[in-house]
């Protein structure tokens, strides 16, 4: 079992930005890989960026590439998802989430551990 504890959401004005934490505590040893989702009033949860955890390689939804930074730190067991240029459409609540597999990374059923999600709201 892995939790995860998720820290850093709010209200920010478009063009901001704000850092999202994401703690993983327990079996950390069976934690592959960690990704970011979101979920928006009214829409489905949608794949925002994910890591590996061993080699740290990453991977970005098209919408957030060149905004949004997925990195991590393997001694404090923290992934982190900078995000910069903030526009309106980034609202939603962000969820955290940890891979038991390196593959599909990209889609919700491939995660088995999913944090409670910390909203972040972008004004225009």
């Amino acid at each position: 079992q892995v939790q995860l504890v998720e820290s850093g959401g709010g209200l920010v004005q478009a063009g901001g930005s704000l850092k999202l934490s994401c703690s993983a505590s327990g079996r950390t040893f069976s934690m592959y890989a960690m990704g970011w989702f979101r979920q928006a009033p009214g829409k489905e949860r949608e794949f925002v960026a994910a890591i590996t955890w061993r080699l740290g390689t990453t991977y970005y939804a098209d919408s957030v590439k060149g905004r949004f930074t997925i990195s991590r730190d393997n001694a404090k067991n923290t992934v982190y998802l900078q995000m910069n240029s903030l526009k309106p459409e980034d609202t939603a609540v962000y969820y955290c989430a940890v891979a038991k597999g390196m593959y599909g990374l990209r889609y919700l059923q491939n995660y088995d551990f999913w944090g409670q999600g910390t909203q972040v709201t972008v004004s225009s």
